[in-house]
């Protein structure tokens, strides 16, 4: 198990405060932020390329913290792959064995081993500079997993590829994982995390913010930013009370919703995923309690459907299908209802 424990570093304008978190044997980690946010700071951290002002880095419980970067049995594939443009794909991979006393028939055997694993063993003799970008990072993932890394260190490894390049690395990672290497993946691309993680933890302007299982964090954010960041839109500042056996939740300009919680009367948060919005053309019997009429302020396309603005008070995002569009005749301007059941909002505490 890698444990991070209060780790702290300034560098310039820019510090890490107090991170904090465990990656245990056969997670995906994902370590989820902006650009700017930290994210490579950390892997450099853990790597032994950046030494923290404070706090322990362990690996299996022994403090690595000041350990050599070649003792740490820590692999990082760099975002720009740091490939040797001056070697073949073979004398890269072979590179990572340069201080193996293993004879060098064995070596070439594991480059080849490796090398087909990662299905580029036909790019063995190519150089560089005649690969696509999918290609070079196979490359340099398979000269760190020839080193049989304890944990595997991945620098936003998608992040110059298009569409199809980044589903085949997905398969790939995802085969890596299944096969037993521990990996820590920083990102972006909440999507990212999404389809390959197996924990998640969120940082921002050097702290982490929430951490957890990617079901937990992204469907019950503990704080604007993150839901923000995963793509929830509406997230309002909100008072919870309780009237006539009911709880509701006042998140202003005089609009009540009812919700389904234990929590007690306390302020906090109200969090809407935009796919629970229902919308009518005008009002219908449904089990839905929380109905409001509604204008047409926006129709923007989403990369999961089609994101609805309506104005009800305060704006509203709905996310529905191109069909529903065509059925309901929705355009900027007209009048919709909106139904949202009790049992859909989530109340998050201050």
């Amino acid at each position: 198990m890698l444990s991070l424990n209060n780790i702290s570093k300034r560098y310039r304008n820019f510090a890490l405060t107090g991170i904090s978190f465990d990656v245990h044997d056969g997670d995906y980690f994902i370590l989820l932020g902006e650009s700017g946010a930290g994210k490579s700071m950390v892997l450099e951290t853990i790597a032994g390329l950046v030494t923290p002002d404070s706090g322990i880095i362990q690996l299996d419980g022994k403090d690595i913290s000041n350990e050599k970067i070649q003792n740490r049995r820590i692999g990082l594939v760099f975002q720009d792959h740091a490939i040797f443009p001056h070697m073949t794909v073979r004398e890269n991979i072979h590179f990572a064995l340069h201080d193996s006393d293993q004879p060098c028939s064995e070596r070439m055997a594991l480059v080849e081993s490796i090398s087909g694993r990662l299905n580029i063993f036909e790019q063995l003799d190519r150089r560089p500079l005649t690969l696509s970008g999918g290609e070079l990072q196979r490359v340099a993932l398979a000269r760190t997993l020839i080193q049989k890394p304890r944990i595997l260190l991945l620098d936003e490894p998608l992040n110059s590829l298009d569409t199809r390049l980044k589903s085949e690395l997905r398969v790939l990672l995802r085969q890596i994982h299944r096969e037993g290497q521990t990996i820590l993946h920083v990102t972006h691309d909440y999507e990212e995390a999404i389809s390959l993680g197996t924990q998640v933890a969120v940082i921002n302007n050097g702290e982490i913010i929430q951490k957890g299982p990617p079901g937990e964090v992204f469907h019950s954010p503990k704080s604007e930013f993150v839901a923000r960041f995963v793509g929830i839109r509406n997230f309002f500042p909100a008072t919870l009370f309780r009237k006539n056996g009911f709880v509701i939740a006042n998140i202003g300009n005089n609009l009540y919703f009812r919700v389904v919680t234990n929590e007690p009367e306390t302020e906090g948060f109200v969090l809407i995923r935009g796919e629970d919005i229902l919308l009518s053309s005008g009002p219908i019997e449904s089990s839905a309690t929380n109905n409001f009429e509604g204008r047409v302020l926006e129709i923007v396309p989403s990369i999961n459907g089609m994101e609805i603005t309506l104005d009800i008070g305060t704006p509203l995002h709905a996310l529905i299908t191109p069909e529903s569009i065509a059925s309901l005749h929705i355009e900027e301007g007209i009048r919709l209802w909106v139904h949202v059941k009790a049992t859909a909002i989530r109340f998050i505490p201050s």
